[in-house]
């Protein structure tokens, strides 16, 4: 199945834009009455067929819509502390998108090495992700969010701030399967002992993720994987 993101979809006739366009008839080599898919992003499914080939303005016709194609009964917040190396986030943005999140945050933390960001690659590289995945829904990328502002946030659901600081019980064994869930992942040499207080003062659980000490990256992505996994 060939997936392009295209946001602004309507009609049963439409036309990809120009870089999807080339990638659909140059990159993949698909012609007329090829069937592709065509997604918006907020969980529709598109069936198309190419009716114009065209390089530039490669044109298409639905077939068939699919709603809310791979909703889940639960939803995962990420709130998690960029890395130093910008690659190192970007391949946790990559990963997590495959594995399956719904919101992800740019956690701004008392120890964080790094506050700002390349937001527009960021949503480039989470879209490409969602495409290659075949998923229908694109996560949400937030405006970076300072952790003092981010705990008081109203939410529903479970609420985690992984540490290693504490012998904490593991995040498998607390959350509650099919449940709306919100982790928090630190930076490099974890929350400070005042943020994990403040945290627990917001009603966050403080869980471990394992006995390695992990990457930010890897710790997100367990995190993520451990969700899901989860809830299958």
């Amino acid at each position: 199945m060939h997936l392009f993101y295209t946001p602004d979809i309507s009609g049963n006739i439409y036309t990809l834009s120009e870089e999807e366009s080339h990638h659909c008839t140059k990159a993949l080599r698909l012609k007329k009455d090829s069937v592709i898919h065509l997604t918006d992003g907020k969980g529709n499914l598109y069936r198309c067929i190419i009716i114009a080939d065209d390089h530039k303005r490669c044109t298409v016709r639905v077939e068939e819509t699919i709603k809310a194609f791979g909703k889940k009964n639960y939803a995962i917040h990420l709130a998690v502390a960029p890395t130093k190396n910008t690659d190192r986030f970007e391949w946790f943005l990559e990963k997590a998108t495959e594995i399956g999140v719904e919101e992800i945050t740019p956690l701004i933390c008392e120890h964080s090495e790094r506050t700002k960001f390349k937001t527009d690659r960021f949503q480039k590289v989470i879209i490409s992700a969602m495409k290659q995945s075949l998923k229908a829904y694109l996560p949400s990328l937030n405006e970076p969010c300072t952790f003092a502002e981010l705990i008081k946030k109203d939410f529903i659901g479970n609420k985690f701030i992984a540490s290693y600081q504490e012998n904490n019980s593991s995040l498998k064994a607390l959350y509650k399967k099919e449940s709306d869930v919100l982790i928090l992942i630190g930076p490099e040499g974890d929350f400070s002992n005042k943020e994990i207080e403040l945290a627990k003062e917001c009603n966050f659980t403080a869980v471990n993720l394992g006995d390695s000490r992990l990457r930010i990256e890897t710790a997100a992505v367990i995190a993520c994987h451990t969700i899901n996994l989860m809830n299958e």
